[in-house]
Order: structure tokens, then C-alpha cells, then sequence
């Protein structure tokens, strides 16, 4: 009776002469080899996201020279160059307060269909959509969210509503 070696799994070259080396022998005097274990796929976790533009609606609405009335914008998240680039401008070093239009003007990215948002656009909003766009920086720039921590004037009942794309008196 012949004895034979078993053959190799596929995929892996016979050794085959006296240059195959130890492991050559070993199986063809039908000793077992353990074969390197494959290595193991990398589990890909899901990475978490960071939402980085936030949508929003302004309560009255910013009117364009057309009499077009824009509401519903975009706003992203401000960097460090976003707060401090204003503070160089000579408006807002004689006016303080121009910061935030300043500001608006840098980070909101869309407002309904105008090509361009800058500040002399926010300068020229009504005083409501300017407190809204302030309030909505705040929330998204400092906490992370559109929400906000409310209570009811009448029963004190606690509850959050969500700034970005709500309507006022909506929740």
C-alpha cells in the first residue's frame, strides 16, 4: 500500500524537493501542520456624526429689495477665525454691538433663495429674526442642539422645543 501526503488546502503552494524545508517533511510522514490563522477582519464601529449646519426658520422673515420674503435659512457652526475676524472690523470697534450682525453674517450659509448671505443682509432684518438668529448661534454654538429648556407661564410644567425649523408658538 502506498501512503501518500495529504494535499495542501487551496490557495497554498505543494512543497515540493528536499529545499521545501521541515514542514515539507513532516507532512509527508503524515504529521499535522497547524496552518497561521487568518487574521481577523477589523469590526467597524460606527463613528458618530457631528452635525455641523442646522436649518432654521425666522419667525417674520428677512424681504429682499424684490419684496421677496426669505424664512427658512441655514446656519453652520462657527470656528475661532468666525469670532475673532469681526473684532478687527473698524464697525464693530466703534459699535459693539455690530458683532453679532457681523458674526450672522459669516455663518449663515443659506437664506431661502438669495445668492449670498453677508451682513449687510442680517443688518437689514427685522429686530425678531435678529434676536431668533442670536438665540439660535447660542444654542447650537454652545450646548450642540436647537433645543431649549422651557416652562409653561401658566402651569410651570417644564418641557424642551426645538428652535431649528419650528415655528413660533409651535412645538
Amino acid at each position: 500500500m502506498r501512503r501518500t501526503a495529504p494535499r495542501p488546502p487551496a490557495g497554498v503552494p505543494a512543497a515540493s524537493g528536499p529545499e521545501a524545508g521541515p514542514e515539507a517533511a513532516a507532512e509527508a510522514a503524515g504529521a499535522a501542520v497547524a496552518a497561521p490563522a487568518a487574521p481577523a477582519a477589523p469590526v467597524e464601529t460606527p463613528q458618530p456624526t457631528l452635525s455641523t449646519e442646522f436649518a432654521f426658520e425666522l419667525p417674520r422673515g428677512y424681504v429682499d429689495e424684490s419684496g421677496t420674503v426669505h424664512r427658512h435659512g441655514v446656519m453652520r457652526l462657527a470656528t475661532a477665525k468666525d469670532e475673532l475676524v469681526p473684532l478687527r472690523d473698524l464697525r464693530v470697534q466703534e459699535n459693539p454691538a455690530y458683532l453679532s450682525v457681523v458674526l450672522l453674517g459669516r455663518v449663515i450659509t443659506r437664506l431661502g433663495t438669495l445668492p449670498l448671505v453677508h451682513d449687510g443682509v442680517v443688518e437689514n432684518m427685522f429686530a425678531s429674526d435678529l434676536a431668533f438668529l442670536q438665540d439660535f448661534y447660542r444654542q447650537i454654538n454652545a450646548e450642540g442642539h436647537t433645543r431649549a429648556g422651557v416652562s409653561c407661564p401658566h402651569c410651570e410644567q417644564s418641557f424642551e422645543v426645538e428652535l431649528g425649523g419650528s415655528r413660533l408658538g409651535e412645538s
